[in-house]
């Protein structure tokens, strides 16, 4: 089992993410596209990664280092 497959993060969203239905699909801008989880309220909200975006700079910074 992956130790990285839970992770939280907690920050700011769009006010109207508050009244995502379950299973409506977003794009976060530089993080990927997320689901909305069934057990999202909307005092807090909850998405689950389905895609992470490909992170290339990353790659070339570690190959400099």
């Amino acid at each position: 089992m992956n130790p990285k497959s839970l992770e939280i993060l907690a920050g700011k969203l769009e006010p109207s993410l508050a009244a995502a239905a379950p299973g409506s699909r977003y794009q976060f801008e530089r993080l990927g596209y997320f689901c909305a989880d069934k057990d999202s309220t909307r005092e807090k909200p909850v998405f689950n990664r389905t895609v992470a975006l490909r992170d290339t700079w990353g790659k070339i910074e570690k190959k400099s280092q």
